[in-house]
């Protein structure tokens, strides 16, 4: 779990597919304060498809 005062955040990537596959990583909110957006693997549909920052619940 992090710490208040670490810059560094969990993030969930959950893919634009609508298939509900996520991944889930960190980055740093000092220095990336917009939403990220990467093309990943998604098994459900077998291809790259892009993928988005959404909050952790």
């Amino acid at each position: 779990m992090a710490k208040k005062n670490q810059a560094r955040e969990i993030i969930k990537m959950e893919s634009t597919a609508k298939t509900g596959y996520f991944y889930t990583t960190t980055k740093n909110k000092k220095n990336t304060t917009s939403k990220l957006k990467m093309n990943k693997y998604d098994p459900k549909v077998k291809k790259h498809v892009p993928f988005k920052e959404t909050k952790m619940k």
